[in-house]
């Protein structure tokens, strides 16, 4: 079975070809960073005319890449929700004329199942049931995966996403676009107890997130110094930073693993490439006897590979959809794994 995946839900235009689920044949990913880095973040509309200009290129080198023609594809994969709206519809509207042309089923994707299926191509081992934690610049849940299409939603945040908290604090500190990296890079010649940073607790569920107030407390503090002609060492602060972060995500992940029964787990997500939260995971998952699955760094952020690969596991699925489908920038993760054959 080969499937085209397209990804184009943020500032990367990406496409791939898989071959039965997880042999990746090609991976193209064109990537917008030092143009957004001119703003301190991503410009949507610049993000989509981006895409306009580069999704057939990138579209037509992983087809060549993978020595694939449009008439041997068994079906399009696209990145329809969740994301930027207006990127996603460049997406959506280029696999949809394509698949149309083509004569080729079309296959909607959700942004997070994608995420989730990069580990399926680096350890194809890995088969559900199992507890994902899927973080990244938008997203941080606590997933169930109870099939490769079905999920369960154990926890999320309530307000901003873990890799926004890195990137924030970071730009709070200086730090150039995209600020995730470099603070990593700084923490890694600072002292994580630096600074005691809060770890908000959340009434209600007691597996949900909340970096809003991190956030505030980091950007406070830094101001507060300031004012009075203080001086921060960067380095500490980002190592503390980084520890808290990778201290509240761990802590929940084990608590749900431990009260939900499982012992494999999985990280996804822009943020599972923090060397701080990758080590910190490993830690605990080492000392519980549990088995982690990380994705390779070049898998963590977003790449068309990793919907090539959840393309193919909805394709079997039976998900579809036709010329009518429209791009949605918000879905919940476990509907997308309820829609069966469907037009929208």
């Amino acid at each position: 079975m080969l499937i085209l995946g397209i990804e184009s839900s943020c500032d990367e235009t990406a496409a791939s070809v898989a071959r039965d689920h997880t042999e990746i044949l090609s991976n193209v990913v064109s990537s917008q960073v030092e143009e957004h880095k001119l703003y301190g973040g991503v410009v949507p509309e610049i993000a989509s005319r981006r895409h306009c200009e580069n999704v057939l290129p990138v579209v037509q080198k992983a087809l060549d890449d993978a020595g694939v023609t449009l008439a041997e594809l068994d079906g399009i994969a696209v990145t329809a929700y969740p994301g930027l709206i207006g990127a996603l519809l460049v997406g959506v509207n280029f696999a949809k004329g394509l698949a149309l042309t083509a004569g080729k089923p079309l296959v909607p994707v959700h942004h997070l199942a994608g995420h989730i299926a990069s580990n399926y191509i680096a350890h194809p081992e890995l088969k559900p049931p199992y507890l994902c934690l899927v973080v990244s610049g938008g997203h941080s849940h606590l997933v169930e995966v109870l099939s490769y299409t079905t999920f369960r939603i154990l926890g999320r945040t309530r307000d901003d996403a873990a890799g926004e908290c890195f990137d924030k604090c970071a730009r709070a500190m200086g730090y150039p676009y995209p600020g995730g990296i470099h603070l990593d890079k700084a923490s890694k010649n600072g002292n994580p107890d630096a600074f005691s940073l809060p770890r908000p607790k959340i009434a209600g569920n007691a597996y949900d997130f909340s970096f809003s107030g991190l956030k505030t407390a980091v950007v406070n503090l830094l101001h507060n110094t300031a004012q009075k002609g203080g001086t921060i060492c960067k380095e500490d602060l980002a190592a503390s930073v980084q520890a808290t972060i990778a201290g509240i995500l761990t802590e929940h992940t084990m608590r749900a693993a431990r009260e939900h029964g499982y012992s494999t787990i999985a990280v996804a997500g822009g943020v599972s490439a923090n060397s701080g939260v990758r080590a910190a995971m490993q830690e605990a998952c080492d000392k519980q006897g549990y088995r982690l699955y990380l994705p390779p760094l070049h898998l963590c952020g977003d790449n068309g590979a990793m919907i090539a690969c959840a393309g193919s596991y909805a394709f079997d699925a039976g998900i579809r959809a036709d010329s009518s489908l429209n791009a949605s920038a918000t879905m919940e993760l476990t509907a997308w794994g309820e829609l069966g054959v469907v037009k929208n």
